[in-house]
């Protein structure tokens, strides 16, 4: 298979999941019960002093959400202009690292979150890995 192909599907999975994590870090405090909605309150109402300024762990939860989906969307566009530069000095390096990386973090994410997200980027990884595979595979071919 190509790498172009396999890294643009590894980077449409990476959006796919940027979208999901969006919605759960913009409804993380809608609390399905009131067990869950004590434990929201007082992330939200609990306020210490860290680094010269009040915050709590809500601020600190929601933060963490934002700064995340930034991550996803940089990861996904890494992956698709990647996808158009197999030929780059770099494309080696960076489509190792970033492949590593989604592996890692699938595995985080299988341990610390939910099944699902460590699913898309456990494929995400793999097509990632698979396009440096190929893209070896097809330069040597050619020559």
């Amino acid at each position: 298979m190509k790498p172009k192909i396999l890294l643009r599907i590894a980077s449409i999975l990476m959006l796919l999941h940027t979208a999901g994590h969006t919605m759960g870090a913009l409804t993380w405090n809608d609390a399905p019960n009131a067990a869950v909605a004590q434990v929201v309150k007082g992330m939200e109402t609990v306020h210490f002093a860290f680094m010269g300024r009040q915050v709590t762990l809500g601020l600190f939860f929601s933060g963490y959400g934002f700064i995340n989906i930034g991550v996803l969307l940089m990861i996904t566009a890494m992956l698709w202009l990647l996808s158009a530069n197999g030929n780059n000095n770099l494309f080696s390096g960076f489509t190792g690292l970033l492949g590593v990386f989604l592996v890692i973090m699938a595995m985080l994410e299988f341990v610390y979150f939910f099944a699902f997200a460590a699913v898309i980027s456990a494929l995400a990884g793999i097509c990632t890995l698979a396009a440096l595979f190929f893209k070896d595979r097809v330069s040597t071919k050619t020559i």
